[in-house]
């Protein structure tokens, strides 16, 4: 591939990127028809540049989770690992942010929970809140304050 040529790709996946941040599985999985060692080359190009960021995206990811849902820890993390993020980098955000995650997951059992008790039993709503993966913890906190 000549220098006009990987421009063009560099700018190909830029535009994918700019469009919508993106991991780098998406990328791959986007670009899969394109050499392997050229897609390498261009992504590796774009993270040198900060364009490609895996660890931004699960930040940002987790903030727009946060805002716009009521997600156990669990069930985020598996949205993660379906993006193709490393398992590691997920693991480092969560145990980072640990108290506030688990705050936020405190918070939205006790929505569901509130949200379901008027038209569920509350062993249903508990099971519900376990199925979604809520932690025991979370769960043992709503029945405390009732």
């Amino acid at each position: 591939m000549d220098k006009e040529e990987f421009d063009e790709l560099k700018t190909k996946i830029l535009k994918y990127v700019l469009y919508k941040k993106r991991t780098e599985k998406e990328i791959r999985q986007k670009f899969a028809n394109i050499n392997e060692n050229d897609l390498d080359d261009a992504i590796y190009y774009l993270k040198e540049a900060g364009y490609i960021d895996d660890s931004n995206y699960i930040e940002r990811a987790v903030q727009e989770f946060i805002s716009i849902n009521t997600l156990s820890i669990k069930e985020i993390k598996y949205k993660l690992m379906q993006k193709g993020i490393d398992k590691d980098l997920i693991e480092d955000y969560f145990s980072e942010n640990q108290d506030e995650l688990e705050e936020y997951e405190q918070s939205c059992a006790k929505k569901i929970y509130n949200k379901k008790i008027s038209n569920m039993e509350e062993i249903e709503v508990l099971n519900f809140l376990r199925k979604k993966g809520y932690k025991e913890d979370s769960i043992k906190n709503i029945q405390n304050e009732e």
